[in-house]
This record gives structure tokens, sequence and C-alpha cells, in this order.
């Protein structure tokens, strides 16, 4: 199968929306959707754009998440009342009407994504308005309400899968998911974020490694505030291409949040979209070479709305459709002008940040001084033992 790419999409996913206020305003994936619009992104052959996407029903949503929480997220989006033993009603969750049939319907996208790719349609499927990786079994936390990350994974394994990679590069701690596998060996959960020493949701550290059985199915590269490109694309590639090439996952689960990059204002890392779009590149490297190419791809986090998560989603999905985007290209005045109509800002004038960079492989020599070959170590000594590999250079 050539390259192929199918989003998972309707407009009725820009509904998951907490008020104008809040930093995860959906406002960012319909500027990404039109910027890849107006870059072709979804015209291009070998791409299929969802003429409309299912709400993912209540038995589907019980893969991962209690019944009784379910109902409780049904009475607070009529009642527009909190419901404090599960978290809704809070500053990070407020209630809003038909929460519950908004927030399926981003879970339904994210299975959507995943059965395109399981079933073949596709080699690769994305749910850009996905990747609400913090949502818990029995309660709403870190502005997600259903964890569709989650129930992308339970539902290829309902289907058969054997072993299903999760790599989460959102600048945090990917901790519903780890929470709903942290004890089945067919899962392997890897996250990279901003430590939990200075970032919600103070999970994440190396030592949490996977329950009894599956020790080492959960991997943790907490690296310190102010780690740039070229020190975490480091990390990165110390850490995760081994463990996927060592798991052999059947299919590659990935959630792209953006609020690494240094314009974000809930987090305090200093990536750039220039980063960010070479990660992409080593994801898609990695979905071929470890997974046959099965590469489910999600959104995440990311709270500059207009100078970073549009460009960089329009990368990662002109990525996943086999066509980079040019970082010089200009973005286009069209879309220039619906920046500004939709919320009064200025748009961002080129798709790049004009970073340039060199990556130093770890093997190339570890410095015990540096807070990023620490953290490195770290992850590396927790869990390559348990996957017979050697942690040591």
């Amino acid at each position: 199968m050539a390259c192929s790419l199918h989003v998972a999409w309707d407009d009725g996913l820009t509904s998951y929306n907490f008020g104008p206020q809040h930093p995860l305003h959906p406002v960012r994936v319909e500027l990404t959707m039109a910027l890849c619009r107006e870059f072709g992104v979804f015209d291009r052959p070998n791409v299929a754009l969802s003429n409309g996407v299912e709400p993912a029903a209540d038995e589907l949503l019980g893969l991962v998440h209690d019944s009784d929480y379910i109902e409780a997220v049904k009475r607070a989006g009529k009642a527009l009342e909190p419901d404090d033993p599960y978290c809704l009603g809070t500053s990070d969750n407020p209630v809003f009407p038909d929460m519950h049939e908004a927030s399926a319907l981003v879970a339904g996208a994210s299975v959507r994504a995943a059965s395109a790719v399981w079933n073949g349609e596709s080699e690769h499927a994305a749910n850009i308005a996905g990747g609400l990786h913090h949502a818990m079994p029995g309660n709403a936390w870190g502005f997600c309400v259903y964890n569709d990350a989650a129930l992308a994974v339970a539902w290829l394994l309902e289907q058969g899968a054997k072993r299903v990679a999760y790599v989460d590069v959102d600048v945090h701690h990917g901790d519903g998911v780890q929470t709903m596998f942290y004890d089945d060996p067919r899962v392997l959960t890897v996250s990279l974020h901003e430590s939990p020493m200075t970032l919600f949701p103070g999970t994440g550290r190396p030592t949490e490694t996977g329950g009894p059985g599956a020790e080492g199915y959960a991997v943790n590269i907490a690296l310190p505030a102010g780690t740039n490109d070229s020190r975490w694309l480091r990390a990165f590639e110390a850490v995760v291409p081994p463990v996927l090439r060592e798991f052999q996952p059947e299919v590659l689960v990935t959630q792209q949040g953006v609020d690494t990059h240094a314009l974000d204002p809930l987090a305090n890392l200093m990536l750039s979209v220039d980063g960010q779009r070479r990660t992409y590149s080593a994801l898609h490297r990695l979905a071929k070479e470890t997974a046959g190419g099965r590469w489910v791809v999600l959104g995440g986090g990311g709270y500059e709305l207009v100078q970073v998560v549009p460009r960089a989603w329009s990368h990662l999905l002109a990525e996943a459709s086999g066509t980079q985007l040019d970082p010089a290209a200009e973005t286009p005045q069209n879309w220039r002008e619906f920046v500004r109509e939709r919320t009064g800002e200025v748009p961002p004038l080129y798709m790049t940040d004009g970073r340039e960079f060199e990556v130093t492989p770890f093997e190339a020599g570890f410095d015990p001084e540096d807070p990023v070959d620490q953290a490195i170590q770290a992850t590396r000594r927790a869990v390559f033992p348990s996957h017979g590999m050697d942690p040591s250079l």
C-alpha cells in the first residue's frame, strides 16, 4: 500500500468547547483544518477526509471509562451543574452544554482513525481534535472528559491486536493512558514530557515502569524545564527508537501535543515548529520500521492557538500524507485573513520559526552533569533491562 492518510473529521468536533476564556479553545483545530485546506493537503489523491464521524456509544466508551462516570458526564452536560466527585465543573474542566455528545464525538473520531488503519483502509489515520490523554476511568482531568487516545488503543486490543505502542510527545505526562494500561504488557506507553517537578500532572517519573507482569512497558522521559530542540530530540532518539524496535508493535498510536513550543503559555520547554517537524518525520519512519506503517495520529495539547498549533499540525498531517510542506513557505493570504477574522490576532507569515540546530546522539557520549542526559540515563536504566537491552552506552 502506498503511503495513504485517512483524516477523521466532522465539523461537530469543534463543539468540544469549554468556553472563550479556556486555554483549550477549538479555534486551534479550526485554524489547522483551514491551513491544511489552503495548502491542499486534503486534496492529495492518497488522502481521504471523513464526511462525518459517529460518536462513541456508551458500550464503546465503557472499554476505558466507568459507567457511573459516563452517566455523570451526561447529567452535567444537561443540568450545567458541577459534579465534584467526577472533577466536572472545575476551572480545568468546566461544564458546557451537551458535554457528553461533544466528548463522545471526539472519542468516536479517534476510534474511526484506528479502524481505518486496522482494517486496511489507509496506512495512516488522524484525529487532530483528539489526544485527550489525561481523562481517567472515573473522572475528568486536565481539560479531558473522555480519553479518546486510550479508547483507540483499547479498541485495537478488542479487535485482536497483540501489541500496540503509544508514544506521547505532549509537554504534559500522558497519565490517563498510562494508568489504563499500566498492568497490560500488550501496550507499551512512552511519554516524553516536562518534569513532574515543574508541571501538571505531577506524574511521569522514570521509576513508573509498569505493574506486575508489565514491568518496563511504561516508559517515561521527564525532561527539565528549558529543554530545547536539539536536547529534546537527543532524548527522543536515545529512548524511543530502541524500545519500539524491541517491542515491534502491530500499530503505533501517537499523541502529538505541541505545547512543547517555546511560546506555549502553560509550560516551560523551548522547542520550535522546526524541532516539532523533525519529530513527525522520526515517528513516521518508526511507524514504517516497527509497525508495518500502521500509524494512528492524534492531536493533544497546544495553547498558543494562532502562532503554533495550526502550523505545527499542518506539518504533521502533511508528513502523515507522505509529502512534507516546505518550511520556508509563506502562509497563504486567505488563511491570514481568516485568522484575523476569527481571532483578531496577527497571523504568522511563514511555516518555519527559522530555527537550525544539530542533534548529537546520546551514544556519542554521556555528560553526567547535564540534566537532559541525566533524564535519559534514568529512563534507560529503569526500563531497558526489562526488554533485554543494555542501558549503558
